[in-house]
C-alpha cells in the first residue's frame, strides 16, 4: 500500500510561523544554509507517527518561541496522505502553550496518538546518528527499538511495559517494603514483556540480516548483525517464548539481593546490544572510518525500508534522510538515489548545497530554502 504525503501544513512549530508545501508524491529534496529550517521540516514530518520525533523532543519543546516568551507556543502541524486511493487527513499538536501532550486528529477525529501507526511508517537518518557505533549500548537498543516498531506497532507498548515494572520493582527493592509476592508479580510482567522484547528484536535482525546479504552488488558495505546478551540470544536461537519468559523470571528472582546492592537490574533484555561488524573487512563497525560506518548505517536504513515496502497489508514508508547526501561519493549518492525511486517512496533530503541532488533532476521536487522561506527549484 504506497503512501505519500501531497501536504503540509505547519503553525508556530520551531522556526516556522506558518508554512505551507504542496507535494506530488515523489522523492523531495531541500537545499539550503545551515539555520533555515530544514531539519526543523523533517522533525514535523516525524510528529506524523508516534513517539517523539527524530530528535527525541519533548512535546512543549518545539513549540515556536520569541526571545522573551518563557515557553514555546501552542502547534500543529498537518498533512494530506495519500494511501492507495484514499486520502486521510492528519493532525497534530498542542491547543495550550506548554502542553505535556499533543492532540492527534485523522479525518478531524481526535486518536490516540498510537493510531498514526496505521496510516504511517517512516524510516529516519539524521547527523546525531552518525556516533551510533561508537555511543552506548542504550542508543544501539533506541534504534533498534525503533526499527522492530516501524513493523510491529505493538512492540512500544511491551517495551514500556518492560520499563515501567522494572522501575517498581527496582523501587521495592531499594527503599521498601520488598514484599515478596509483590516482587513475584512484578518480575512476571517483567519477564512477559521481556520475552516478547527479545522475539521482536530477534526477529527483526533476522529479516534485515537477510535483506542485507541480498544487498551485495550495492556500492554500500554489507554489515553483520547480531545480538548480545542471554536473552536475545535465546530468541535468536529458536527457544520458545514461555521458556525465556521462565528462565527470565527465575534469573530475577535470584538477583533480587544483588539488584538491590547494585540500585539497578543486572539481568534482562535492557543489558542487551546490537553488534554491527563490517562483512567484508570483518571489523567492528566501531573500528571502521568515519566514512565506512556512515555508509553501514545507511545500508541498513535502506534494508529496513525495502523490508517495510514489502509489507503488502500496511503503508509504505517514508524516508527522512537528514544531511545524509554530503557525506557519500558521486557513486553512492547516485546509489542511493536509484534505489529510493526503485522502492518507490517518497523520500525527504537535505543539504546544504542543491548541487548534491543534481542526480535526481526529473526525478523529485525540490525546494530552496533560506531565513525568509522556501521556493520550488526548476
Amino acid at each position: 500500500m504506497r503512501t505519500a504525503l501531497t501536504r503540509l501544513s505547519l503553525t508556530d512549530f520551531r522556526s516556522y510561523a506558518t508554512a505551507e508545501l504542496a507535494l506530488d508524491g515523489r522523492p523531495v529534496w531541500l537545499a539550503g544554509p545551515n539555520g533555515a529550517g530544514k531539519t526543523n521540516l523533517l522533525e514535523a514530518v516525524s510528529f506524523l507517527i508516534p513517539g517523539r520525533g527524530l530528535r527525541g523532543s519533548s512535546i512543549a519543546e518545539v513549540g515556536r518561541r520569541l526571545p522573551g516568551e518563557a515557553q514555546g507556543r501552542a502547534w500543529a502541524a498537518a498533512a494530506t496522505l495519500l494511501s492507495g486511493d484514499d486520502e486521510i487527513r492528519l493532525g497534530t499538536g498542542v491547543e495550550q502553550a506548554g502542553a505535556s501532550r499533543r492532540v492527534v486528529r485523522v479525518d478531524g477525529e481526535p486518536v490516540p496518538p498510537g493510531r498514526l501507526a496505521e496510516h504511517v511508517r517512516q524510516v529516519w537518518l539524521t547527523p546525531a546518528q552518525d556516533r551510533l557505533f561508537l555511543e552506548g549500548a542504550g542508543d544501539r537498543r533506541r534504534f533498534l527499538d525503533r526499527l522492530v516498531f516501524a513493523a510491529e506497532p505493538g512492540h512500544a507498548a511491551h517495551v514500556q511495559a518492560y520499563e515501567k515494572a522494572m522501575r517498581e520493582r527496582m523501587r521495592l527493592l531499594t527503599e521498601g517494603p520488598a514484599d515478596a509476592a509483590w516482587l513475584d508479580a512484578l518480575e512476571a510482567r517483567l519477564a512477559e514483556s521481556g520475552a516478547l522484547m527479545a522475539e521482536a528484536r530477534a526477529r527483526t535482525v533476522a529479516v534485515l540480516a537477510a535483506e542485507i546479504a541480498t544487498r551485495g552488488e550495492r556500492p554500500f558495505p554489507q554489515a553483520k548483525l547480531t545480538l548480545t546478551g542471554e536473552w536475545a540470544q535465546m530468541a535468536a536461537g529458536g527457544a520458545e517464548l514461555a521458556d525465556i519468559e521462565g528462565k527470565l523470571a527465575g534469573a530475577l528472582r535470584a538477583a533480587r539481593d544483588r539488584d538491590a546492592a547494585a540500585g539497578r537490574a543486572l539481568t534482562g533484555p535492557h543489558r542487551g546490544d546490537l553488534s554491527v561488524v563490517h562483512a567484508e573487512k570483518d571489523r567492528p563497525a566501531a573500528e571502521c572510518s568515519t566514512g565506512e560506518q556512515k555508509a553501514l548505517i545507511l545500508n541498513l536504513v535502506l534494508a529496513q525500508a525495502a523490508r517495510l515496502a514489502r509489507i503488502a497489508a500496511a503503508p509504505s514508508p517514508i524516508l527522512l534522510l537528514d544531511e545524509v547526501a554530503a557525506h557519500l561519493d558521486r557513486t553512492r549518492r547516485a546509489a542511493l538515489f536509484d534505489e529510493i525511486e526503485a522502492l518507490g517512496l517518497q523520500a525527504f533530503l537535505t543539504g546544504t548545497d542543491e548541487h548534491l541532488f543534481e542526480a535526481l533532476e526529473g526525478r523529485a521536487q525540490g525546494f530552496r530554502m533560506d531565513a525568509q522561506g522556501f521556493a520550488a527549484a526548476g
